[in-house]
C-alpha cells in the first residue's frame, strides 16, 4: 500500500443508508437565536451592504473616524457591523454569544481578531491574549477550538524576508526567535489543556514561513492526534499540492496533520501584488477552479483521516453538502471529532444551525476584540457582503424569509415572541 493510500472506512455510529442531504432553507432554525428586532437590524446592515458605492465611500470614513476617536461613530461602528460579526471587545463580552450558539448545537472558535501589531509589546501581548483563549476553552463545553494569526505574533517585514530566502541579520535572527517562542507557548498550552488550535491563513509571499511554523509544532504536539491545524486557502493553485506534500511530511514524521481549509481572503491584494511585481498570479483563474480543488482537498482529507483532522471552513451550501454526503458514503459517524464544518459568526447561518440541527460537528469563528483594533476583519466582511448577488445577498433573502415566516405563523396563532 502506497504511502497516500486511502484508509478504511471509519465504523459509523448508525447503519449507513442513502446519502443524505440537509435543508439549508429552514430558516426557522437557522435564525432561532434571534429576535425580531435583531433581524429586522440585520437585515438593514447587508441591504446597506448590498450598495457598493456605500460600502466603498464608507469604510474609508468610519475607519478614519473611529482611528481618530471622532464622537459617537466607534458606538455607531459597535452597534452595527461590529456587532453582527463580532462577539464583543473582550472574552468576557463574548460569553453570551457562545451560550447561545451552543443551546443549539453550535460550538465556538474564540478568535482574538486584532491584526497588524507593530511592537514586540504588542506581539507578547498577543500571545498572552491567545493562550487566555485557550484556557477559556478548555473550561467551557462549547469551545473546541483556538486560533491566532502568525502576523499578531511577529513583523510583518521579517516574515517577507524569511518568505523570499533572505539573511536575517543577528537581531533578526534573535527577533524570529521569540517570535518562535511565542508561537510554541501558544501551542503548548494548547497541548497541555487538550484544546485544538489553528495557525490561520495569511499572504502567499509569507504563507510557507508560516505552514513551517505549523508543521514544526505539528511535529511536536500532534503525535497522539491533530492538535495544530495549519489552514490551506484553496483559491491558490499551489494549495492542494501542498496539502499532499504535508500529508508526505507527516506520515514520513509520525504526526498527524490537522487540515483547515478555506478558500480565501486576500484575492485582489494577491493579484494586484503579482502584477505590479512581474510573477505569475497564485490564484486560481476562476471561482469553478477553486471550487474545484476545495471539494478535492476534502476528499483527500477524508480518504486519509487516520493521519489527518480536517475542519471545512466554508459558506458555500454546495460544498457542504458535499462533504454530508461524503462523510455517510465512506461510514463515517456525523459526528466524529476529526471532522468540523465552519462559518463566521454573523454569516451562513443557514448552513451552522441546520448542520448542528443534524448532528454535524459545527463551530463559528467568533472574532472579538477593541473595535478600532478590528476594523481590518470588519472591513474584510463588508467588502465580501457587499454585492448582493453574493453572501450579503443571501443573507438578505433568508432573513426577509423567516421575518415574513414569523408573521404567517402569528397569524395562525402559533408565532414566537417578538423580543
Amino acid at each position: 500500500m502506497s504511502a497516500l493510500a486511502p484508509s478504511a472506512p471509519s465504523s459509523p455510529e448508525h447503519p449507513v443508508g442513502p446519502a443524505p442531504s440537509v435543508s439549508f432553507d429552514n430558516t426557522a432554525i437557522a435564525f432561532a437565536t434571534k429576535s425580531d428586532a435583531q433581524m429586522r437590524k440585520a437585515h438593514l446592515l447587508f441591504a446597506s451592504l448590498g450598495h457598493p458605492w456605500l460600502v466603498k465611500a464608507g469604510i474609508p470614513l468610519s475607519a478614519w473616524a473611529v482611528r481618530v476617536g471622532l464622537p459617537g461613530v466607534r458606538l455607531v461602528v459597535k452597534h452595527t457591523v461590529f456587532e453582527q460579526f463580532c462577539g464583543g471587545e473582550s472574552i468576557q463580552e463574548c460569553q453570551p454569544a457562545v451560550e447561545a450558539l451552543g443551546r443549539f448545537g453550535v460550538q465556538s472558535i474564540l478568535d482574538y481578531s486584532v491584526e497588524g501589531e507593530k511592537t514586540e509589546e504588542g506581539f507578547d501581548a498577543t500571545a498572552r491574549e491567545t493562550i487566555a483563549t485557550i484556557d477559556w476553552a478548555a473550561s467551557h463545553p462549547h469551545i473546541p477550538f483556538s486560533v491566532f494569526k502568525v502576523t499578531g505574533l511577529a513583523r510583518f517585514g521579517l516574515l517577507e524576508k524569511r518568505g523570499a530566502g533572505e539573511a536575517l541579520s543577528a537581531e533578526e535572527q534573535a527577533e524570529w526567535g521569540r517570535v518562535r517562542e511565542r508561537v510554541l507557548r501558544i501551542c503548548e498550552r494548547a497541548y497541555e489543556k487538550g484544546v485544538r488550535i489553528f495557525l490561520d491563513g495569511e499572504e502567499t509571499w509569507i504563507q510557507d514561513v508560516i505552514d513551517g511554523l505549523g508543521e514544526e509544532m505539528m511535529e511536536r504536539f500532534n503525535r497522539e492526534k491533530a492538535l495544530v491545524y495549519n489552514t490551506y486557502q484553496m483559491y491558490r493553485k499551489a494549495s492542494l499540492g501542498n496539502l499532499r506534500a504535508a500529508l508526505e511530511r507527516a506520515r514520513a514524521k509520525g504526526y498527524h496533520l490537522g487540515a483547515k481549509l478555506v478558500r480565501g481572503a486576500y484575492m485582489e491584494k494577491e493579484r494586484l501584488r503579482a502584477k505590479e511585481r512581474g510573477y505569475e498570479d497564485p490564484i486560481q483563474p476562476d471561482k469553478a477552479a477553486t471550487d474545484a480543488d476545495y471539494d478535492s482537498a476534502v476528499v483527500f482529507c477524508l480518504e486519509h483521516l487516520e493521519r489527518m483532522a480536517l475542519c471545512a471552513g466554508t459558506h458555500n451550501e454546495e460544498s457542504s453538502q458535499k462533504l454530508v454526503r461524503e462523510l455517510a458514503r465512506r461510514g463515517i459517524a456525523s459526528n466524529d471529532s476529526r471532522v468540523f464544518f465552519s462559518q463566521l459568526y454573523g454569516m451562513s447561518d443557514n448552513i451552522s444551525f441546520n448542520l448542528a440541527k443534524a448532528g454535524y460537528n459545527v463551530a463559528k469563528y467568533l472574532p472579538y476584540g477593541p473595535v478600532r483594533a478590528v476594523l481590518p476583519y470588519l472591513i474584510r466582511r463588508a467588502q465580501e457582503n457587499s454585492a448582493i448577488a453574493g453572501q450579503g445577498g443571501r443573507e438578505v433573502r433568508f432573513i426577509r424569509g423567516e421575518l415574513l415566516r414569523r408573521k404567517q405563523a402569528r397569524a395562525l396563532g402559533a408565532g414566537q415572541p417578538t423580543a
